[in-house]
């Protein structure tokens, strides 16, 4: 009676090992995924369903907003009260505010390879602005927001035609250009179509 007694308890221990192991092993391949992930894939989850975040810019804005488009190198914004879209170079961005809920959400494993949108560069979005003739809005880091079109985008510039938000790009109605480099841009909001642009 005492040996069956001895296997059972012998077998409870060597099971609740077993499992203890298991469980450490998990727990440090979650911790080794984990610390794979880029701020990019985890925005990039949140924006899948629709986070809504505290962004902070290196301007010093802070925004209540919803993650609509994560790219290569920027995320696409949407603010409260505000129907224009946002385009935020991640070097931008200096803080990202989120429940606790949105940030563990950021965390999930598992989603489909990226698509055109995800390897779409900053500078690839302006030139297809600067195509479309959108009119833009652009604030740079330590400037007040400019308005204007984006008359041409080179590999890390922009060419800025400034004008009246009531007018459209005209000859006439430039009042000035801009050289901005995309390196002192803090965010360009679309004054146009936004979903045309993305």
């Amino acid at each position: 009676m005492e040996w069956e007694h001895l296997f059972d308890d012998l077998e409870g221990q060597l099971a609740a090992e077993w499992e203890a192991e298991r469980a450490a092993l998990a727990a440090e391949s979650e911790r080794l995924r984990i610390s794979k992930l880029t701020l990019r894939e985890r925005m990039r989850i949140m924006s899948a369903g629709g986070a809504r975040v505290g962004i902070e810019l290196t301007t010093g804005e802070r925004w209540d907003s919803v993650l609509r488009a994560v790219g290569a190198d920027w995320v696409g914004v949407g603010i409260a009260g505000e129907h224009r879209l946002r385009i935020v170079p991640s070097a931008a961005i200096t803080a990202i505010g989120a429940d606790h809920g949105v940030l563990l959400a950021g965390l999930e494993a598992g989603m489909a390879g990226e698509g055109l949108r995800e390897r779409m560069t900053f500078g690839f979005v302006m030139r297809d602005l600067a195509r479309r003739r959108t009119p833009v809005t652009v604030r740079r880091t330590g400037a007040d927001p400019q308005h204007g079109t984006i008359d041409r985008a080179g590999a890390d510039h922009l060419d800025l035609a400034l004008h009246d938000r009531s007018e459209p790009r005209r000859p006439r109605a430039v009042q000035g250009f801009r050289l901005i480099p995309f390196d002192a841009v803090s965010w360009v909001r679309v004054e146009g179509d936004a979903s045309a642009a993305l």
